[in-house]
Parts: structure tokens; C-alpha cells; sequence
């Protein structure tokens, strides 16, 4: 089966986010279990675009309304990332080096889709599956239908992956002009609340839509963001499919980042060793737990609460727990982390931006990960902590209570928590610290944690069933 896998970001090339991890690793397992898997992305300037070595594919032009471009369509040349990875080059619009942020993202990512269909429009066969991912590429289940252009690829069944429903990508309908000539009286099938609404218009035209766990999908009826009626009337072509994560990347015991390997067997002084080496580096005593927060400074991840919840948890428990914050987002988030560094010196520490190299020391390193999030549509992190028996945190939202079971429970090893308030936030890390005391409990938990399988295997698998539906 030949896959086309089409979105706006894929790890290690260019990433904000767990998209980018899941479009990183799922094509390298498809081509492993014997499909032919492709990834075609925007020619962002990266630092692995410059490191790698690239071959021309297709060099074409197209149309966004009344401004003509042309484009280039380049081929990643020594298959470093385990599949075909195909870059779109199109001058003025994707030759930046954020992937998101811009005035313009609107015309950004609809010159990329147009720009893609011209490409296979031109192949001499046609894929079995598009799959696209969020709604970057949203527009292209409907062009492929109804723009006249395109109608060779017509019958190509698509798949919508939505790993954050909250953004849409809505454009005004004065942007109906950028999209190739197509079928006026299909109107309905761009429009949701008067304005053009490409995650909406995936949803309604895709052959399958899938979501990044079972929580997400049943929540995404209630909570989508004003898209709640389409998900209830759409359900029946709806699938909840949990990602999986790199069990080749993100390994303790092979960890290209970590100087100090370990794994279940030697997890304890392994990760006392790694834990040794943060606290050297921020300045924190290693006897004490030591709680990590890894993402996004953002609403969504609750991280408005986090710094309240910290400064409260400190006073109670008298500084006996030390925190480290490793991500970037809103100004006043980073500004209040940014002054607690000074106020609880060799208790806080924060690094606002984002770096690889210590993300994985963290997970190594850290005892618990804090993962308060408002909404988690699947979570990665949580499954990396797991992975290198560090205890997650979380709210019990999404793929968060897919994945995490409380150390309250039968078998448990996790923390859960139902509101991303300072209160329940706090007791969480009460519960944490409580816990570490206990280093046979603790033990346990991270052995339990790190034998089970997040790997791509059976997310793949899912995958297939769902193309195979699509193709009956």
C-alpha cells in the first residue's frame, strides 16, 4: 500500500509538537511492515534541511487566486528518517524558518496543498491513500473532490488526522478565491458559521477521520471548539487511534542524548545518576524529589496555573521538592517562572525555549512529570516519562486518562487529577512527595511504567484497518 502522508510538520525536520513526532515516526514503521509510506511537508529553513543532502523531484506553478507561483518539490536523497521525505519550496511563503506565527499562514498552507495536488496530479499513478494531518492540510480532501483540476485523484480515499481540534484554521470567505476552480454548489461542504473552516470541511469530506486517542474522540462531541455537532453527526466515519511513540528514539538504554544509560533492570541507580547530573547543572539537591514540566507555556497546558501551583507547593512543604521547567509560550508565564528563579533559588529553575538534549536528561533525571494540561488530545510526554520510569502527573483529560493509571488503583503507577486548578495541582505533588519517600513503592511503580508497550506496532495496525475500510 502506498501512503502519502501530507503536513506541516514531521520530527526531525521541523517541529512544534507532538504532530511532529507522530508524522516523525508512523511512516518509518508503515515502510518497515512493508508499505511505502511518504511524508511532503513545507521546505521550511532548518537546521536539517541545510545538513542533509537533497535531489529535484518536480519543479511545477500554480495559481492562490489572482498571484502565480512557482514551486519546488525536493527529495530528501539518503532516506535518513526511514521513508521518502519530500520538501515544498515555494518562494515568499514557505521559506521561513518558523513553521507557525505568521500574518499569512492562511495563504502559506493553501499554496502548499495546491502545490501538492499539482505535483500528484502529475504522477503516473496514484497513491492508495492520502492521509492528512490537522487542518494545514485540510482543504485537500475537498479539492481532491471538487476542484475540476484534480480530478484524476478524485477517487483517492483520504484520512484526516486531528491532533488538536481547537485549531481550525478558519479564513473569511473573500479566501474562496484562492482555491482552485471548483464546484460552486459544494459551498456547504467548505462553510461552518458563515466563514471557510478547513478542519471542518476534512471532516466532512475526508473517507476517515481519526483522533489521537479513544478520550479524545468522545470529547471532541462536547469540547471541539464550536465543531461539536459535526463530530456527533459525523461519528460513524470517526476513529479513536492512541499514537504510539519511537521506541528507537526514546529509550533509556540507548538514549543518544543521555551519558548515563539504564534501563528496567538498573532503573533505580540509573536514574539517580541522571538526576545527579541536573541537579549539578541547576543546582538542586539530588536527595529530593525533583518534579519536571516539559512543553508549552501555554493555556492549553495549563502552564497559567503551574507557577501559583509551584510557589504553593513549596510553602507548604517547606522547599522539600525542587522543580525545573523546560519550554516557552505566553509572555507572563515566562516572566513569572523567569522571577521565581530568583526567589527560590536551589528549589526553581526554569529554561524557556526548547532544547532536545536536556528534554531527554529530564525525562531520565526527573522522579515526576507535571502534566496539568486543560486539553491533551493523546500527549506524548507522559508515554516518554513512563518509558524512562519517571511518574506522570496528570489531569485526567484525553489521551492523558487513556494512558495513565493512578498509583491508587490496582496496578498503578501514575498520578491523575481531575481540575488544572493551584489546589488539585497541589495535592498531586503532595501525593508525589509523599510517594518518593517510599523507595520500594517507587521502584515498583517505575518497573511497572517502563515494561508497558507504547510502540508504534499496534497503532499501526489500527492505521491499517482504517485504510483497508477506505478501500472496500
Amino acid at each position: 500500500m502506498e501512503i502519502i502522508h501530507v503536513s506541516a510538520e514531521c520530527y526531525p525536520v521541523a517541529k512544534a509538537g507532538g504532530l511532529g513526532d507522530v508524522v516523525g515516526a508512523l511512516p518509518k514503521y508503515q515502510c518497515q511492515a512493508g508499505h511505502i509510506a511518504k511524508v511532503v511537508m513545507p521546505m521550511y529553513r532548518t537546521k536539517f534541511l541545510y545538513e542533509s543532502e537533497w535531489t529535484v523531484d518536480f519543479k511545477g506553478q500554480a495559481n492562490l487566486g489572482n498571484w502565480f507561483f512557482d514551486f519546488t518539490i525536493i527529495k530528501e536523497s539518503n532516506n535518513k528518517l526511514g521513508f521518502d521525505l519530500f520538501l515544498v519550496d515555494i518562494n515568499g511563503l514557505l521559506d521561513r524558518q518558523k513553521i507557525y506565527g505568521y500574518d499569512d499562514d492562511a495563504e502559506r498552507f493553501t499554496a502548499f496543498q495546491i502545490a501538492v495536488l499539482n505535483w500528484m496530479n502529475h504522477w503516473e499513478h496514484q497513491p492508495d491513500i492520502v492521509h492528512c494531518h490537522d487542518h494545514h492540510t485540510g482543504l485537500l480532501p475537498f479539492m481532491m473532490q471538487y476542484c475540476y483540476d484534480f480530478g484524476r485523484l478524485r477517487n483517492v480515499p483520504t484520512v484526516v488526522t486531528i491532533h488538536n481540534g481547537q485549531y481550525q484554521g478558519w479564513m473569511g470567505w473573500d479566501k474562496s478565491r484562492y482555491i482552485p476552480r471548483w464546484d460552486l454548489w459544494k459551498r456547504g461542504m467548505l462553510d461552518w458559521a458563515d466563514m471557510i473552516n478547513p478542519l471542518a470541511s476534512a471532516v466532512k469530506c475526508a473517507s476517515k477521520v481519526t483522533t489521537v486517542s479513544w478520550s479524545y474522540l468522545a470529547e471532541l462531541r462536547s469540547n471541539a471548539n464550536g465543531l461539536e455537532k459535526l463530530f456527533e453527526y459525523e461519528q460513524g466515519k470517526c476513529v479513536g487511534i492512541l499514537n504510539g511513540i519511537d521506541n528507537e528514539v526514546w529509550d533509556p538504554a540507548t538514549d543518544k542524548y543521555l551519558v548515563h544509560h539504564f534501563s528496567v533492570k538498573d532503573v533505580t541507580a540509573g536514574k539517580q545518576k541522571n538526576k545527579e547530573e541536573l541537579c549539578r547543572r541547576f543546582g538542586f539537591d539530588s536527595k529530593k524529589p525533583l518534579f519536571v514540566f516539559i512543553g508549552r507555556l501555554v493555556g492549553e497546558k495549563a502552564a497559567d496555573v503551574l507557577p501559583d501551583a509551584i510557589r504553593t507547593s513549596i510553602f507548604y512543604s517547606q522547599g522539600s521538592a525542587s522543580f525545573l521547567v523546560l519550554g516557552s509560550g505566553e509572555t507572563n508565564v515566562e516572566w513569572a517562572f523567569q522571577q521565581m528563579k530568583h526567589e527560590y533559588e536551589g528549589i526553581f529553575n526554569a529554561v524557556i525555549g526548547y532544547d532536545e538534549t536536556l528534554s531527554h536528561l529530564m525525562y531520565a533525571g526527573a522522579d515526576f512529570l507535571l502534566m496539568p494540561s486543560r486539553v491533551e488530545p493523546c500527549g506524548l510526554n507522559q508515554m516518554y516519562a513512563m518509558r524512562y520510569g519517571t511518574v506522570p502527573v496528570v489531569r485526567s483529560t484525553g489521551g492523558l486518562q487513556d494512558t495513565v493509571t493512578d498509583m491508587g488503583d490496582a496496578d498503578g503507577f501514575g498520578i491523575r487529577f481531575n481540575n488544572a486548578s493551584v489546589e488539585d495541582i497541589g495535592y498531586s505533588i503532595h501525593r508525589g512527595t509523599a510517594v518518593y519517600s517510599d523507595a520500594q513503592q517507587m521502584k515498583a511503580m517505575r518497573t511497572r511504567m517502563m515494561q508497558i508497550d507504547h510502540s508504534w506496532e499496534s497503532a499501526m495496525e489500527a492505521y491499517q484497518a482504517v485504510y483497508s475500510a477506505c478501500l472496500e
